[in-house]
């Protein structure tokens, strides 16, 4: 297995999970602007090989990245508005008038969302009047298989007071195409201002990629399993989930209870259709994955144990724990997206029930998993997430977007539990838990280390990103100005050089 062509070998090497949304700025919410590319330029100070980010896709209700109204369309607010003051697409004044929220450490989304998509609009309609649109006209050919379907889906939903496609009334909810050419005619200026907007986040996202590839950095990115049910998929391919004749769900997703939550995690995203995937030579997927890998260069596959088996609860059940496993495509899937593409870079989120089908469907694909340390705190029992048990490859992280913090996690340990970790990470009175906990992967044989940038901070759960099964205060945590000094990078460089993770390619860049 090797993770990138690039990667090839047996190095050791680590990174740093960061998502846009928490870079600071002074517009509410983390963009592709300046401190993106100071971010990368910390990377390749403190020696880094990955930048690992969560979902860039658009979010909806809860302001979830795994709960999207599209799942190629790009999150509009990770648009960076200094860059289109730059291009005299907005003025310097105009973005002065906004309020962007009070709170530089925190994402707003509330006043975001009252304010972001008139500016972009506005920058749009200056763009189709005064910009070169060549490259403009060569990216809607290149992205029209979703690109049409969800600028009409954005600018009906609009229309429609953002209400559910499934409020629409029922010509438009079912596609009717007399009552589809109507709103294509009476929308056709704002449908085309969604597509400018999608142009503006897939050229910046693709300069800072390529910035960051030249500089030797990597991105991994997260590919959510499922898509919402307000989303354009099932309003315009329901053919591919499992949906009533009016195209709503039959049953949904989830998880079974587990550690974050005793009645289950009931996710609501509609369950896929396997078998028509299937007898379509998962055209779906196939197309899926390679537009991801044009936008990532290692993918993060969510909910790896899903394409096993899968949580399936019946829709309006009071709690995920109504929900029973059914089987999913297996190892056929995989088999059949190696032989249309080729190697896969592919990361396998394997947490939560993992049987021995899981483990095997996993190896088979040639996929790291993931460990996570905090996994293995719990009542001193020898867990596999503890680091003894890791082999190369693996992917070693202390927590994920969805753990508490390292700090938090260690607070919430009864003495005796702090005690037990203590001593079996030999942590000196100098040494800080989060740091130990960063310490304990980073000498792991785990071929690839991914610290998180709360952890790095020695910061709280006030710092945690998301709670699972909890709505609202989540999404929220940003890095302040000046956070990443010469400090943070002296440490973080002497821990990566210490346990032999320095980017191999870092000569390599330019």
């Amino acid at each position: 297995m090797v993770l990138s062509k690039k990667m090839e070998g047996t190095e050791r090497c680590s990174g740093i999970l960061l998502a846009i949304s928490s870079l600071p700025n002074p517009y509410g919410i983390g963009s592709f602007g300046q401190s993106a590319y100071q971010f990368v330029d910390f990377l390749v100070e403190t020696e880094q090989t990955y930048w690992q980010i969560l979902p860039l896709t658009t979010t909806s209700y809860g302001d979830s990245p795994y709960q999207s109204f599209s799942v190629s369309a790009g999150n509009i607010y990770f648009i960076d508005l200094d860059y289109l003051v730059q291009e005299d697409l907005l003025l310097s004044e105009e973005l002065t008038e906004i309020d962007f929220g009070q709170r530089p450490d925190q994402v707003d989304y509330g006043s975001i969302y009252q304010t972001r998509l008139k500016l972009l609009i506005l920058a749009a309609k200056r763009f189709l009047e005064e910009g070169d649109l060549t490259d403009y006209h060569l990216f809607v050919e290149r992205e029209a298989d979703w690109l049409k379907d969800y600028a009409e889906f954005m600018a009906i939903k609009a229309v429609h007071g953002m209400s559910a496609w499934t409020e629409w009334d029922r010509p438009i909810r079912q596609r009717e195409e007399q009552a589809l050419e109507a709103f294509r005619q009476q929308l056709a200026n704002q449908i085309e201002h969604h597509q400018v907007i999608q142009y503006f986040f897939y050229s910046q996202w693709e300069k800072l990629k390529r910035y960051a590839n030249q500089k030797g950095i990597q991105i991994i990115g997260d590919l959510p399993i499922y898509v919402s049910e307000d989303s354009v998929e099932m309003w315009a391919q329901r053919d591919y989930f499992q949906v009533d004749e009016e195209g709503l769900p039959r049953m949904v997703a989830g998880t079974p209870p587990d550690a974050f939550s005793v009645e289950g995690q009931y996710w609501g995203n509609p369950l896929y259709d396997w078998k028509y995937h299937a007898n379509h030579h998962y055209d779906w997927w196939v197309h899926r994955i390679q537009s991801s890998l044009r936008l990532y260069d290692l993918i993060r596959l969510d909910h790896f144990r899903g394409f096993e088996a899968y949580w399936a609860i019946p829709t309006g059940s009071e709690t995920a724990a109504a929900g029973s496993w059914v089987k999913g495509p297996g190892q056929d899937f995989f088999n059949q997206l190696k032989s249309r593409l080729g190697h896969l870079p592919i990361i396998a989120e394997d947490l939560g029930v993992i049987t021995e089908e899981v483990e095997a469907m996993r190896d088979s694909a040639g996929f790291p998993g993931m460990r996570v340390l905090q996994f293995g705190l719990d009542h001193g029992q020898d867990s596999l997430h503890l680091p003894h048990h890791y082999h190369w490859n693996t992917i070693a992280y202390v927590g994920t977007h969805d753990n508490e913090t390292a700090l938090g996690r260690y607070l919430g340990l009864s003495p005796s539990e702090q005690a037990a970790f203590d001593a079996y990470a030999m942590r000196p009175p100098t040494e800080s838990p989060a740091q130990a906990m960063n310490r304990l992967i980073a000498q792991s044989v785990s071929r690839v280390a991914i610290y998180c940038m709360q952890d790095l901070l020695d910061l709280d759960n006030q710092a945690r990103m998301n709670r699972p099964s909890c709505l609202g205060q989540n999404w929220q945590w940003r890095l302040k100005a000046g956070q990443l000094d010469n400090q943070l990078a002296s440490k973080l460089r002497t821990l990566t050089r210490r346990y032999y993770r320095s980017n191999p390619h870092r000569e390599e860049a330019h």
